[in-house]
């Protein structure tokens, strides 16, 4: 959903199903400006541990998250922004734009 409300908002948006995947894109050629992943996903590999390897790869690349739940002491465990779900239409743009203002 988030990527389509991007995508809507003029961005380019590369959905990844799962952390391979994220992180495959993350080791191309294509240009990625900011990581907006769950906290939740699938295997073992949550969108924290995404972003912790993200950063490993790309030190400055601006993060994201987005999560449903009200986890203790997540603000010290991200190192970015993070959007409580249910979110609106606006969040997800709005969160990037700020990530690419901090460029």
């Amino acid at each position: 959903m988030a990527s389509q409300i991007l995508q809507q908002a003029g961005f380019v948006a590369r959905p990844a199903p799962d952390y391979r995947t994220a992180l495959e894109v993350l080791e191309s050629n294509a240009p990625v400006d900011v990581l907006l992943t769950d906290i939740v996903m699938p295997d073992r590999i949550n969108g924290v541990a995404l972003g912790r390897m993200a950063r490993m790869r790309h030190s400055m690349l601006p993060l994201v998250y987005m999560t449903a739940y009200d986890i203790p002491g997540l603000a010290n465990e991200v190192q970015g922004e993070v959007l409580m779900k249910p979110i609106s239409d606006r969040d997800p743009v709005n969160a990037v734009q700020r990530a690419l203002m901090r460029i």
